[in-house]
């Protein structure tokens, strides 16, 4: 039976479409209309183009599937405008009401729902799980709270009937990055020598491996109306810079900056590009220092209980990733030569040379 998978075109979806095509499912993508689709370009899909926010488009992509895993989102760690704000919470929650009630509508057997990190709540010293209650009245970023509203609409889901599972993906570190993601962003911007400096904090991350097989395994093994929060392990910051030289050959920036300094830069940023770049994609924002200064660690016992989760390590990743840049020519005279092998969706690098 077809499967559906939304947001295919992003980093997470763009591995999991891989992973399902080396298990020999037949695939199904919704996609937008003028939006990057390269993720998706010369893979064996079925394509329909529409808009989640729109319910006769959401439908006409369900019909026909037994199962979906919903992985479109937009985000961001903006707070914005009004207009801003509004475009996030249709994209995010109504989009995804759209999907659940489609699903529930045509008889689609169960939906795995991507969630988000920014949905659990946050107690200090202690690790976040399912259970860790969200405390809205901080200030909190737009994006959390659709999250947050996501879930809500999958318990409405759940408790019409329909077989819906949450997996909540902490910050995603791999190949397959066509966007890319800020941290890819990141990446290749340090292996090109142009990161002019970084900060300290840190959070877990979840490699591309990691999350595709969770979202597997919560189709396979989750209980309806659950969620598993899925990581592969915490890192600083600093060890992460510390990996990027590993992989890259490359030294880190001299320029280490506390977290408190970069929280004003990020501040007063996010007041000034806005108006003289409106339309520039930036990756130092106060929301995203927000996010790693709370050090928030994450505690997967659930899924490794429930669903047999075992996670590998960031560090490889971080090779994968590099990888994947390298070939696709998005990395100036690396050092390091590596070469991708095994299935798209578990590649292993090996370096074979050095220039």
């Amino acid at each position: 039976m077809t499967i559906l998978v939304t947001g295919a075109s992003g980093h997470l979806g763009a591995n999991l479409v891989r992973r399902l095509l080396d298990e020999g499912e037949a695939v199904r993508v919704l996609l937008r209309e003028g939006s990057n689709n390269a993720a998706v370009e010369g893979l064996a899909v079925e394509k329909v183009y529409g808009d989640l926010r729109e319910w006769s488009s959401v439908l006409a992509a369900v019909k026909g599937c037994d199962r979906i895993y919903h992985a479109a989102a937009k985000i961001s760690t903006l707070y914005g405008n009004a207009r801003f704000q509004q475009e996030l919470y249709d994209c995010n929650v109504l989009g995804t009401r759209h999907l659940l009630r489609a699903a529930l509508k045509v008889g689609v057997s169960k939906v795995v729902v991507t969630g988000s990190s920014a949905a659990l709540g946050y107690k200090p010293g202690e690790p976040s799980n399912e259970s860790t209650p969200f405390y809205p009245f901080t200030k909190t970023l737009p994006y959390e709270l659709t999250k947050v509203f996501v879930e809500q609409e999958c318990l409405k889901a759940f408790a019409d009937g329909l077989d819906v599972v949450i997996v909540q993906s902490w910050a995603i570190v791999g190949p397959n990055d066509f966007k890319p993601s800020r941290l890819g962003q990141t990446l290749i911007d340090f292996a090109n020598g142009k990161l002019p400096a970084y900060t300290t904090g840190g959070r877990d991350w979840v490699a591309t491996r990691d999350i595709v097989a969770a979202h597997l395994l919560a189709m396979e093994k989750g209980r309806s109306g659950q969620t598993y929060t899925i990581s592969s392990e915490f890192l600083t910051l600093p060890q992460m810079m510390e990996l990027f030289e590993k992989v890259t050959g490359k030294h880190r920036p001299m320029l280490c900056l506390p977290i408190s300094m970069m929280a004003g830069v990020a501040t007063v940023a996010d007041i000034i590009m806005p108006r003289l770049f409106p339309h520039t994609q930036r990756y130092l924002t106060a929301g995203a220092i927000k996010l790693v200064r709370t050090n928030q660690r994450a505690d997967c016992t659930k899924a490794k209980k429930e669903l047999g989760y075992q996670p590998t390590s960031i560090e490889q990743a971080v090779v994968e990733a590099y990888t994947d840049f390298v070939q696709r020519g998005l990395i100036a005279r690396p050092k390091q030569i590596l070469v991708s092998q095994g299935t798209p969706s578990q590649p292993t690098a090996t370096k074979i040379g050095i220039k």
